[in-house]
């Protein structure tokens, strides 16, 4: 062998080009097209090697401190083993940006609920809202949220389930806010579309009802049920 190899322990490809299965070693012609002695020993397939097929191997000494190739793998078996550890990295740094964007999200909804029951406070304090609406917003945010807690457990126990429109109804009458929280943290009816778009028209027709209460409307109603 020439003084073109020079880092032993680098990965290398080449091909058997010489096979002697009597005495049980051969040579591998390499990229650069030296000669590398090898012994079945050092194949680590559980067969034996063929003329011709593509190997990856490193460069190493035997007893006598000459140069022969080690941990003899084939070419095929190498690629689909990187291969697939490229597959499982792909789907790691996939479901970390998922989890990622799921946190992010989390952020933002409670800090959305927590500005929602901010900006009542403010307008009760300045006499703009009463509150008993903000006492109502505050319990149905509550019942609502262990709703869907308890339709989870439910659905985990295989027990009879709450209805969708029992939640939505919570939703539309003021819960919207833990309905999200519940959504968001208990990761509980967030990935049905059907259900997200009525989510969201409940929390459309809770707004609506809430600027008709603050433009003068009428709230006798809410008063006579707190």
């Amino acid at each position: 062998m020439n003084t073109k190899t020079k880092n032993l322990s680098t990965k290398q490809q080449g091909h058997i080009n010489k096979w002697q299965e009597d005495k049980g070693f051969g040579f591998i012609e390499t990229e650069v097209g030296e000669s590398v002695f090898f012994h079945v020993s050092e194949f680590k397939a559980q067969r034996r090697p063929k003329i011709g097929e593509s190997v990856v191997f490193t460069i190493g000494r035997d007893n006598q401190g000459r140069l022969q190739a080690k941990q003899v793998q084939e070419l095929s078996f190498v690629q689909q083993k990187m291969a697939q550890k490229n597959q499982q990295i792909r789907k790691r740094n996939q479901k970390r940006s998922v989890q990622a964007e799921f946190e992010e999200g989390q952020k933002k909804r409670l800090f959305l609920g927590i500005g929602f029951y901010g900006v009542l406070i403010l307008l009760a304090a300045t006499d703009k809202l009463s509150w008993l609406v903000i006492g109502w917003y505050v319990a149905l945010g509550f019942i609502t949220y262990a709703m869907y807690a308890k339709d989870k457990a439910a659905a985990q126990n295989g027990d009879w389930r709450t209805p969708e429109t029992t939640l939505h109804l919570l939703s539309a009458l003021g819960g919207w806010v833990g309905a999200m929280v519940a959504q968001t943290y208990l990761r509980h009816k967030s990935q049905k579309p059907e259900f997200r778009m009525t989510y969201y028209l409940t929390v459309v027709i809770n707004m609506a009802g809430l600027l008709f209460i603050l433009s003068g409307g009428q709230f006798s109603i809410l008063e006579a049920l707190l």
